[in-house]
């Protein structure tokens, strides 16, 4: 297998806490009830590390009430006010009635005046017969959050403390580069297996018949864009590391789809359909990186291009499933046996481990390395360039390869040389420190299919001299034994 790498990842820097927000709750004195009610939200935010300013809490006797009011929602160091609104609220705001009167007026203009209005959050706490909530006048535009019932309180709470955070559950997107197919000199369609995967995740979500047929019509619409690119006539070789280049960034699309669906399908699947679905394509993965039957007259290197796209895209699925822990998926994807593709059965061996997905690049070393440097290992430099998910990162592409490597000690006949790890410098992997403990290390257990550690520490010391690690030279000087990667020493040995 080929070697190694040649520059080490940084680590990352660490992610800085978020801003500690403060907001001032207006509300009414409808009741003693609704005045406990607001007082048990206010400590609930205050837990949630929200500094909240509350009437009850902060408003003294002696005090004025209206210029206490007026600072309060002019503030600048209050992020955002909490008005809420109920039935009394509303009509004491819009007769300018009372302590709510005056403050609603100080809001009104607050509201209309200032630039940024989202300051002020309407919560909805009742609701008329008409199923409309009670707002004042001056907030019937606003969008609200309903707080009218125990069960709204609770379903909305989340989006609330989130608001208050400037940590939306959805946020936009940064804006990225243009798709390649704007930018390459040739055409390249725009991959219609998005749209279908759109359609599997609606069909998913409302519970739909026939997802079978939606998730076959995606994955074929994958298959057949990643086909349409392989190689089927002689290349110029002169710029065939530019080609492999080029065809990678495009099968960008593809593999980003089969993540999005690995990532969908593996955490809400109960029936074993997605399993099943998931072996049946990676044959089908498989056979993109092998010569067409149509075609006679053939090199590797042409396929170079879509053995990198399987790898890469195989790597991913892994993490994806440990993301989502869909340990029982893991251990089937990494313990059967592939049909070969029929360009590629010889004899009677017609069957493959998972380490048929393994692919490298001889062709890339001059295409991906420093002037006067060599890279060790040409596929993992591309893998970690194009690594750019902030849902699964090089991190965790990483700990992929690293739990690839354990499952090749483990079943035989598999051979796999971890070629991302020459980027993980000092990094440590979460999967395998965790599984220090015991209730942790049972999920690597139903990986491997070993549940006693000291028979897998066998297995793994059989496997390291099975696979001639010793001999893995780029790896043996600067690098963290593989050994002590996997945590091998402390598995299993907390509660």
């Amino acid at each position: 297998m080929p070697k190694n790498i040649q520059s080490n990842d940084t680590d990352p820097a660490p992610t800085k806490p978020p801003v500690q927000p403060k907001v001032f709750i207006s509300y009414s004195w409808t009741s003693p009830g609704h005045q406990d009610r607001v007082r048990q939200w206010a400590e609930r935010l205050v837990q949630e590390g929200i500094d909240v300013v509350l009437d009850i809490y902060d408003l003294k006797e002696g005090q004025d009430k209206y210029a206490f009011m007026e600072r309060m929602v002019t503030d600048p160091q209050v992020t955002q006010v909490l008005i809420v609104c109920d039935k009394a609220y509303s009509e004491k705001a819009d007769a300018k009635k009372a302590g709510v009167g005056t403050e609603s007026q100080i809001i009104s203009r607050e509201v209309y005046e200032k630039v940024e209005q989202a300051k002020f959050i309407p919560l909805a706490c009742e609701i008329s017969d008409c199923r409309e909530p009670y707002l004042p006048t001056f907030l019937k535009s606003r969008i609200y959050i309903d707080f009218s019932s125990l069960e709204a309180e609770n379903e909305n709470w989340e989006r609330l403390v989130r608001l208050l955070y400037g940590k939306p559950l959805y946020q936009k997107p940064q804006l990225g580069k243009p798709p390649v197919y704007i930018t390459a000199d040739t055409k390249t369609p725009a991959s219609p297996a998005i749209g279908k995967l759109a359609t599997l995740e609606q069909a998913l979500m409302q519970g739909r018949r026939g997802i079978n047929i939606y998730r076959k019509d995606f994955l074929s619409a994958c298959i057949d864009f990643a086909d349409a690119l392989r190689v089927r006539e002689r290349p110029a070789v002169e710029s065939l590391g530019a080609k492999i280049l080029e065809d990678c960034e495009k099968l960008k699309v593809a593999r980003n789809s089969i993540i999005d669906w690995v990532l969908l399908e593996s955490a809400v699947d109960s029936s074993g359909a997605f399993r099943e679905a998931l072996m049946d394509f990676l044959e089908k993965l498989r056979e993109l990186k092998s010569r067409p039957e149509e075609v006679n007259s053939w090199n590797d290197a042409w396929s170079e291009a879509h053995s990198l796209f399987v790898y890469e895209t195989f790597l991913y699925i892994v993490a994806a499933l440990l993301k989502t822990n869909s340990f029982e998926t893991l251990h089937e994807i990494l313990t059967s046996h592939y049909l070969a593709p029929a360009s590629e059965r010889y004899g009677d061996e017609k069957f493959e481990t998972f380490g048929c997905f393994y692919g490298y690049s001889d062709v890339l070393q001059s295409a991906l390395a420093p002037p006067g440097r060599r890279l060790f290992s040409p596929a993992a430099e591309l893998v970690k360039r194009q690594a750019d998910r902030t849902d699964l990162p090089f991190s965790s592409v990483m700990e992929a390869d690293l739990l690839l490597l354990l499952m090749a000690f483990v079943v035989p006949n598999v051979r796999w040389y971890p070629q991302t790890l020459h980027y993980a410098s000092s990094s440590e992997f979460p999967f395998f420190i965790r599984a220090t403990q015991h209730k942790h290390f049972l999920k690597l257990g139903v990986i491997t299919g070993i549940l006693d550690v000291d028979a897998l520490r066998e297995v793994v010391k059989a496997g390291h001299k099975r696979l001639g690690v010793d001999q893995w030279y780029d790896f043996q000087l600067s690098f963290t034994p593989f050994w002590k990667r996997l945590n091998m020493d402390k598995l299993d040995s907390l509660q």
